[in-house]
C-alpha cells in the first residue's frame, strides 16, 4: 500500500474533482439510506391504522404516499451517483493520462543503458496494462470504498438510535469480515506482482515475435515459436487461475457474514419485537439497511483486490520511475553554436552492462570542416565514437572537447540539435516518407525534404510509388528495401543542415552505383561540415583529411592517405584489396 502514496501528487492536482466527488458520494449514501425510515414509519403507521381498524382508503393513500416517495427517492440516488461517477471517474481518466505520460516522457529522458538491459515488451507492459490498473483503485476502488464508509455511517447511526443491543448484534460480523480481508489481501498482493512480471515476460514474447516474424518464417520456427509463448502463456494462465481462487474465499465470506447478520436481525429484533422494545417497522428497517450494505460490504473484496494489484503495479512503475538518468544537463550548461571542432583526449570507454572496453587511450583532434574516415572491422569501437559524440555514454576517462568545451558542459538538448547521425540501423516510424525525413526539423519546407531525397538518391524511388511521397512505409519501414530505409535514414541527417555530421555505415547495404551518385551530391555540402564517416570499406571518391584504422578500441594506424599508402600497413592493405 505504501507504493501508492506516489499518487498523492494526483490527488492533490485533482482535488476539487475528487472532493466533489466525494461530496457526491455522500449524497446519493444518504439518498440510499432515507428508504429505510420511510419503509419503517410505512409499516407501523398502517399496523396502527390496522389496530384501529382504519379504512382501507386510507392504509391506500398512506402506501401510495410512500410508494411516491421511495420513488423520489431513488431518482435523486440515481442522480447524484450519476455525477458522482462523472467526477470520481473521470478524475481516474485524468490521473491515467497524466500517469502516462509521466512515464513515456521519463522514458525518453533514461539513457541507452537503461534500454539495453530492459526489455520493450515490459516497458510497453508497465505504461499500458500497470498503469491501467492503478486506474482501478484511482476511480472505482476509491468510489466503492467511499460509498462504503458512508453507507456504513448512516446506516449504523440509524440503527443505534433504534436500538443499541439489536445494533451491536447486527454488525458484530462485520470486523471479523474486515480481518479475513486483511489476511487474504497479503497472499493477493504477492500474487499479483508475480502475475504482472509473468504478463512483461508473455508480452516481450509476442512483441519479439512480431518484429522478428520474417526471421521466424524464413527458419520455419513458428512451431517452436508457439511453444515457448505456449509455455510462458500456461504459466501466467495458472497464476491467474491461482489468483481468482484465492479471491473467491471473499464473496463466500461476504454471503456468510451477511447471512449472519440478517438472522441476528430476524431472531433478536423479534425478541426485542415481542418485549415491545422495537416496532415489526424497525425489524424491516434493519433489514433494509443489511440489504443496502450487502453490495457495498461484498465489494470490498473487489476493493481491497484492486487496490492490491494496483499496489504491486505502481511498484512496478516506481521501479522505473525512480531510476535516475545518467546523463543529464548541468544547471549551467553552455549553449553555444558549435563550429564543428572535435578533439578526444585520451579517452577510454567501458561499456557497464558488458564490461567490454570499445575504446582505449583514444585521442584524436579534428578541425572545423574537416572530413575523417574511421575504418574498423566489426567490434573494433567505431559506432562508441558517434555514441560519444551524441553523448549517449560518457567516457570512463578522459575528455571529449567541442570547440574546445567539455561535452558534459553542454546543454544536452542544445548539443544533438547541432550534430546530424545517420545509423547503419535504420529506424523508422509507421509514417509516411515525408514526415519519416522531415523528422529532424520541424521548420522544413517541402523543397528542403525533396532536395535532402534527392542528394540521399531517394527521390526517383519515391516518385514510383503511387502516393509519392505521402507513401505509408509501415512499422520500422517494412514496406521498403535495405537500401532504400538507409537512404531514407540519410536524407533525414542531411536535411538536420548540423555542423557535424555522422555516417555510420549509412551506405552499407546500397549497392555501388548508388554509393558512386550519393557521394557526389555530398561532396559540395559536405563543405564547411566536420564530417565523421564510420566504415568497414575505403570511400575512394572522397579527400579524407585523417584516416583512423581502429582495432579493438585502440588506434592501429593514423594519417592521410598519402601517409597510410606510404606505411604500406592495413589501410595501404584494405585500399589494394579493394580497389583490385
Amino acid at each position: 500500500m505504501k507504493n501508492l502514496g506516489s499518487l498523492n501528487k494526483y490527488f492533490v492536482k485533482y482535488k476539487w474533482r475528487l472532493l466533489l466527488g466525494l461530496l457526491f458520494v455522500a449524497v446519493s449514501s444518504k439518498f440510499a439510506v432515507m428508504p429505510g425510515n420511510v419503509v419503517q414509519n410505512i409499516l407501523d403507521q398502517v399496523q396502527k391504522k390496522m389496530v384501529a381498524k382504519g379504512n382501507e382508503s386510507e392504509i391506500l393513500a398512506l402506501v401510495i404516499k410512500g410508494g411516491v416517495t421511495l420513488l423520489g427517492l431513488a431518482l435523486l440516488r440515481g442522480l447524484f451517483m450519476f455525477m458522482m461517477r462523472q467526477t470520481i471517474i473521470v478524475m481516474s481518466r485524468h490521473i491515467e493520462y497524466d500517469q502516462k505520460n509521466e512515464i513515456y516522457n521519463h522514458y525518453q529522458q533514461l539513457n541507452t543503458h537503461f534500454y539495453k538491459a530492459h526489455f520493450t515488451g515490459d516497458l510497453m507492459n508497465r505504461i499500458s496494462e500497470d498503469v491501467s490498473r492503478v486506474r482501478m483503485y484511482t476511480g472505482p476502488s476509491i468510489m466503492y470504498f467511499t460509498s462504503v464508509v458512508f453507507l456504513a455511517v448512516f446506516c449504523i447511526w440509524d440503527m443505534l438510535q433504534v436500538n443499541v443491543m439489536l445494533s451491536f448484534c447486527v454488525i458484530t460480523p462485520l470486523p471479523l469480515l474486515a480481518f479475513s480481508i486483511y489476511l487474504v489481501n497479503k497472499v493477493i498482493f504477492k500474487k499479483s506482482t508475480k502475475i504482472q512480471a509473468q504478463l512483461s515476460t508473455l508480452t516481450t514474447t509476442a512483441q519479439e515475435s512480431y518484429s522478428g516474424i520474417r526471421v521466424i518464417k524464413s527458419f520455419v520456427q513458428e512451431k517452436n515459436m508457439m511453444r515457448f509463448f505456449d509455455i510462458n502463456s500456461e504459466l501466467y494462465r495458472k497464476s491467474t487461475i491461482n489468483l481468482s481462487l484465492t479471491e473467491a474465499i471473499y464473496f463466500p465470506a461476504m454471503n456468510l457474514f451477511i447471512g449472519l447478520s440478517m438472522l441476528s436481525t430476524v431472531l433478536i429484533g423479534g425478541y426485542f419485537a415481542i418485549r415491545g422494545q422495537v416496532t415489526t417497522g424497525n425489524i424491516a428497517q434493519f433489514v433494509i439497511y443489511i440489504n443496502i450494505l450487502m453490495f457495498p460490504i461484498s465489494s470490498i473484496g473487489m476493493v481491497a483486490s484492486m487496490t492490491q494489484r494496483a499496489g504491486a503495479s505502481q511498484k512496478r512503475i516506481d521501479e522505473f520511475l525512480d531510476t535516475k538518468p545518467e546523463i543529464v544537463t548541468p544547471p549551467d550548461a553552455v549553449k553555444q553554436q558549435l563550429n564543428g571542432a572535435v578533439e578526444f583526449a585520451n579517452i577510454t570507454f567501458t561499456y557497464q552492462h558488458t564490461g567490454i572496453t570499445a575504446l582505449q587511450h583514444f585521442s584524436l583532434k579534428i578541425k572545423a570542416g574537416q572530413k575523417v574516415a574511421i575504418i574498423g572491422k566489426t567490434g573494433s569501437g567505431k559506432s562508441t565514437l558517434a555514441h560519444l559524440l551524441l553523448r549517449m555514454y560518457d567516457t570512463t576517462s578522459g575528455e571529449l572537447l567541442l570547440d574546445g568545451i567539455n561535452i558534459k558542459a553542454c546543454d544536452l538538448n542544445h548539443l544533438r540539435t547541432q550534430i546530424a547521425y545517420a545509423p547503419q540501423e535504420a529506424l523508422l516510424f509507421s509514417d509516411t516518407i515525408y514526415n519519416n525525413i522531415k523528422f529532424g526539423r520541424d521548420d522544413a519546407t517541402e523543397a528542403e525534404v525533396k532536395e535532402a531525397a534527392r542528394m540521399a538518391d531517394l527521390d526517383k524511388d519515391i516518385t514510383s510509388f503511387a502516393k509519392g511521397y505521402e507513401t505509408m512505409i509501415g512499422e520500422r519501414g517494412v514496406m521498403l528495401s535495405g537500401g532504400q530505409k538507409q537512404r531514407m535514414v540519410l536524407a533525414r541527417a542531411i536535411l538536420k543542415n548540423s555542423k557535424i555530421l555522422i555516417l555510420d555505415e549509412c551506405l552499407s547495404a546500397v549497392d555501388t552505383q548508388t554509393e558512386k551518385t550519393i557521394l557526389a551530391n555530398l561532396q559540395n555540402y559536405l563543405i564547411n561540415k566536420t564530417t565523421f564517416v564510420i566504415t568497414h570499406r575505403i570511400f575512394t571518391s572522397w579527400t579524407f583529411n585523417q584516416i583512423i584504422i581502429l582495432d579493438n578500441g585502440a588506434v592501429a594506424e593514423q594519417g592521410t592517405h598519402d601517409e597510410l599508402m606510404t606505411l604500406n600497413g592495413r589501410y595501404a592493405k584494405l585500399y589494394r584489396h579493394q580497389t583490385g
